[in-house]
C-alpha cells in the first residue's frame, strides 16, 4: 500500500494566488461553441494541442463535423440584385450631376455683373464721314449706323430675320428647348455642327455683355442674361435692339449701317430680296459679306427666302421673282482709298472737338466723284507700268485755290497698307523745290528774262550735273525752271540765300524742317506731299496764304452743331506781281519744259516736276485757277526706280485726273499782275505776233549753241523777252 501510494503520488506543495484558483478550471464538451457555428474557420491540424499538466490525465477528444453553409433561397436573382444596385447609383449619380450642374449655374451667374446693375449699354460714338455733296463716304467706330425705330423697317424686314434665325421667337421665353433639341438631333445627324439652338434673345444677349468665344461658361451667362431681357423687355423692344446692334460685316452693325454699306439706300428702303440678304449675312458676316463674296451671299439669301415663304411671311410667287433677281451690292464711291482722308480726319478730331463721346457726322470737302478719278488713274498707272519703272506706290493730293481737299489717295491699296504717304510720309521733293527759289529770286529783283549761266559748278567738291549732262551757257531763269537745269537753281539759290529761300518756302506753307545749304536748291530737305501742294496754292490765287483742310463741319447725329470752319482772312504772301510772274515762267514748264505732256484743253495750267536723287521720287505739282493737284510716285523703301522721272508718269496720272476734274467747269484764268485776268502762254502770243520788237540778249548768245533737242525753240527765246519788255519794264 504504502508503495502504492508513494508510485502513485508525490508531495503536493500548497500553491497560492491565481494559478492556484485556476488550477481545478478545466472545460468540457459542453462548454465549447460548436464548429459549425461560429467557430473560427482553422483547421484541426493548425490547432495547437493544450498541453496538460504533469499531474492531470486530459482524456483526448475527437472533433465534431462541421456544419454545411446554408444555401440562398432559389426565389432570390442575381439579376435582380445587379438591376436593383443599378437603379441605386444612377440615382446617386443624378444627384451628383444636378448638384454640379446647379454649382456650374451658380459659379456662371457670379461672373456676371449683378442683375440689378444690368442695363442696355450705350452705344460707343460713330464718326460718319460725308462728302461736300452729303454722301456718306466712310464711318469710324465700332457701332456704325444710326438707331433705326421696328416701326419705321419694312415689315419683311424683321420677319426675314425671325424666318431664318427663330421661327419660334414669339414663343419662346428666351431660351427654345424645342430649338436646342431640334438642332442637337440634327447636330448627331450630321456629326457636326449644322445647326445652333441660340435664340435671338441670346445673340442679343451675347453681343450687349459678352465675348465672341465658344466655351460652356459663356454659354451659360448667355442663357441667363437671355433670361433676364425676356423678364425685362418686351417682344419688340428685344427685336428692335437686336437689329439695331447685330453685325453685320465690313465693319457696319445694326441693319441701318449694313443697309448703307451694301445697298447705299436706308434700311427703310430695301427690298425683299436685300432683307434676305441682310438676314443671310448674321450666320457668317466675314464669309458671306456681298461686298466680297457676291455668290455666297446670294446663295445664302435665296435660303432666306425659302425660309420665309415657308413660314408664310412671303408667298411662294414673291420668293421665286426675288431668287431670279438676286441683289447687288453697290461700291460706294471712293472705296477703299477714302480711308486715307477718314485715318486724317481722325488724326484732326480731337483739335477740333475734343474728345468724342457721342456719335457725329463730319461733313467734309471731298468731292466722291474726284475721289474715285483720283484713285483709278494711280491705280491704273501702277497697274500698267509698276514693273517697268520699279515703282510699287504713289499717292495725289487735289486742293482749290483755297486750300479746300478735293481728293486725296495715300496709297496704292488701303487694305494692304494704311499708312498715308499724301499726309504722314515725307521724301524729297527735287526740282519740284525750284519755285521756292525762283520766287526769292524775283523778290529780290530778278525777272523771269534775266540770264544766268548754265555750266558745270564746283562746289568744295559738290558737282551738282543736269539730268541730260548737257548744257546751255547763258538761259533765262524762264528757261531754266522749264528744263529744270540744276546748275541754274544752284547758283540762284547761292546768289539770293539759302536762308532766304528757306524762309520762302516756310512762307508759303511748307512745314518741316528745311536745311540752309547749297543743295536746297535742288529739293534735298524732305517735305510731305500735302505741305508742297498747299505751298503751290498762292501761286494759283493770287499770292494768298493756304492753309490745307478737309472739315467742314461737325455736328451730332440730332443736329447740334459742335464745329463749323470759320473763313480765314488769307494773308497776302506773294505780291501779286510777283505771282503773276511766277505763273508765266511755270506755265512754260508745261509748254515747251519738262511736263510737256500735261495738258488740260481750253484751260491755262502751270506747274513743275521734280525727280530726287537716283531717281527714287517722281514728282508733279501743276494748277489751273480751279485746282492744285500734286501726283508722287516711288518705293517705300526709298530704293531707286527704274529711271521714273516726274516727266513721266507723275504727269500721265495728273493729266488724267485733271482733265476730268475740268470737265463742265467754266473755264478761268491765272492772275496776272492785277490780281485777274490770263497770263497768256507763249505760243498764244506767237499766234498774234508776227516778230518781236527786239531780241532777247540770251537769243544772240545762244545762237551759237549747237542745235540740241531738248532746247528751247529760239523763238521763244526771244518772245519771252518781248513779254518781259512789254509787261515788267525790262527789268532783270
Amino acid at each position: 500500500m504504502a508503495r502504492g501510494r508513494k508510485q502513485s503520488g508525490g508531495r503536493k506543495e500548497p500553491r497560492f494566488g491565481l494559478a492556484a484558483a485556476m488550477a481545478d478550471l478545466r472545460l468540457d464538451a459542453k462548454d465549447r461553441i460548436p464548429a459549425g457555428e461560429d467557430a473560427p474557420k482553422k483547421s484541426a491540424a493548425k490547432r495547437k494541442p493544450v498541453e496538460p499538466d504533469d499531474d492531470d490525465d486530459v482524456p483526448e477528444r475527437e472533433p465534431k463535423p462541421r456544419a454545411p453553409k446554408p444555401k440562398p433561397a432559389r426565389g432570390k436573382s442575381r439579376w435582380g440584385l445587379s438591376v436593383g444596385r443599378m437603379v441605386y447609383w444612377a440615382v446617386v449619380c443624378g444627384l451628383w450631376g444636378v448638384i454640379a450642374l446647379v454649382g456650374v449655374v451658380i459659379w456662371a451667374g457670379a461672373h456676371l455683373p449683378p442683375i440689378q446693375s444690368l442695363e442696355i449699354p450705350k452705344r460707343p460714338p460713330t464718326i460718319e464721314i460725308t462728302g461736300f455733296d452729303g454722301s456718306i463716304l466712310a464711318q469710324r467706330g465700332e457701332m456704325a449706323g444710326a438707331n433705326i425705330a421696328l416701326k419705321d423697317l419694312p415689315p419683311y424686314l424683321p420677319k426675314a430675320f425671325i424666318a431664318i434665325e427663330d421661327r419660334r421667337f414669339y414663343q419662346h421665353f428666351g431660351i427654345d428647348p424645342i430649338g436646342i433639341a431640334r438642332a442637337l438631333v440634327a447636330n448627331v445627324l450630321h456629326r457636326g455642327v449644322s445647326q445652333g439652338g441660340s435664340t435671338l434673345t441670346q445673340q442679343l444677349a451675347k453681343n450687349l455683355f459678352l465675348t465672341q468665344e465658344r466655351t460652356l461658361a459663356r454659354k451659360l451667362q448667355e442663357a441667363e442674361l437671355a433670361l433676364w431681357l425676356e423678364r425685362k423687355y418686351s417682344k419688340r423692344e428685344i427685336l428692335e435692339l437686336y437689329l439695331n446692334r447685330v453685325y453685320f460685316g465690313s465693319g457696319a452693325y445694326g441693319v441701318e449701317a449694313a443697309a448703307q454699306r451694301y445697298f447705299g439706300k436706308s434700311a427703310r428702303q430695301v427690298t425683299v430680296g436685300e432683307a434676305a440678304m441682310l438676314a443671310g449675312l448674321v450666320k457668317s458676316p466675314s464669309r458671306l459679306a456681298p461686298n466680297r463674296n457676291p455668290e455666297g451671299a446670294a446663295k445664302r439669301a435665296q435660303t432666306v427666302l425659302a425660309a420665309m415663304a415657308d413660314a408664310k411671311f412671303i408667298t411662294e410667287a414673291q420668293a421665286q421673282a426675288q431668287i431670279a433677281h438676286p441683289s447687288v451690292a453697290v461700291k460706294p464711291a471712293g472705296a477703299g482709298t477714302v480711308n486715307y482722308v477718314a485715318d486724317w480726319i481722325g488724326e484732326v478730331l480731337d483739335d477740333l472737338v475734343g474728345q468724342v463721346e457721342e456719335s457725329i457726322v463730319v461733313e467734309t470737302t471731298i468731292d466722291p466723284k474726284l475721289q474715285s478719278v483720283a484713285e483709278a488713274a494711280i491705280i491704273d498707272e501702277l497697274a500698267a507700268k509698276s514693273v517697268k519703272f520699279n515703282v510699287s506706290q504713289g499717292a495725289l493730293v487735289a486742293m482749290t485755290p483755297d486750300g479746300a481737299v478735293r481728293a486725296m489717295v495715300g496709297g496704292r491699296n488701303y487694305a494692304d497698307s494704311q499708312f498715308n504717304r499724301a499726309v504722314t510720309a515725307k521724301r524729297q521733293p527735287g526740282s519740284a523745290f525750284k519755285p521756292f527759289v525762283y520766287l526769292t529770286a524775283i523778290e529780290q529783283g530778278l525777272t523771269p528774262e534775266t540770264v544766268r549761266q548754265d555750266a558745270p559748278l564746283d562746289l568744295k567738291g559738290w558737282k551738282p550735273e543736269n539730268y541730260t549732262r548737257e548744257y546751255f551757257g547763258p538761259v533765262t531763269l524762264t528757261q531754266a525752271l522749264a528744263m529744270s537745269l540744276n546748275t541754274v537753281a544752284v547758283r540762284v539759290g547761292l546768289e539770293v540765300g539759302p536762308k532766304n529761300v528757306v524762309r520762302t518756302a516756310h512762307r508759303l506753307g511748307i512745314a518741316s524742317r528745311l536745311d540752309p545749304n547749297p543743295s536746297i536748291a535742288l529739293g534735298t530737305s524732305e517735305v510731305s506731299m500735302i505741305e508742297l501742294v498747299g505751298a503751290y496754292a498762292p501761286f494759283s490765287n493770287g499770292g494768298l496764304s493756304v492753309s490745307p483742310h478737309v472739315v467742314t463741319r461737325i455736328k451730332t447725329l440730332d443736329g447740334k452743331l459742335l464745329y463749323m470752319r470759320q473763313a480765314e482772312q488769307p494773308a497776302q504772301v506773294i505780291e501779286p506781281r510777283n505771282a503773276a510772274m511766277m505763273n508765266q515762267m511755270m506755265q512754260e514748264t508745261l509748254v515747251s519744259g519738262t511736263a510737256k505732256k500735261a495738258e488740260i484743253p481750253g484751260w491755262v495750267a502751270a506747274g513743275k516736276t521734280g525727280t530726287s536723287q537716283d531717281f527714287r521720287d517722281a514728282w508733279f505739282i501743276g494748277y489751273t485757277a480751279h485746282l492744285v493737284t500734286g501726283v508722287w510716285l516711288g518705293n517705300d523703301d526709298n530704293s531707286p526706280t527704274k529711271k521714273a522721272t516726274g516727266g513721266g508718269l507723275p504727269v500721265e496720272v495728273w493729266t488724267r485726273f485733271m482733265r476730268a476734274a475740268h470737265q463742265g467747269v467754266p473755264v478761268a484764268s491765272l492772275p496776272n499782275a492785277q490780281g485777274a485776268g490770263l497770263v497768256p502762254t507763249l505760243a498764244q502770243i506767237a499766234s498774234q505776233i508776227t516778230a518781236p520788237s527786239a531780241p532777247a540778249p540770251a537769243a544772240s548768245a545762244r545762237s551759237a549753241q549747237p542745235s540740241r533737242s531738248n532746247a528751247r525753240p529760239e523763238a521763244a527765246a526771244g518772245l519771252d523777252g518781248w513779254l518781259v519788255d512789254r509787261l515788267f519794264g525790262g527789268q532783270r
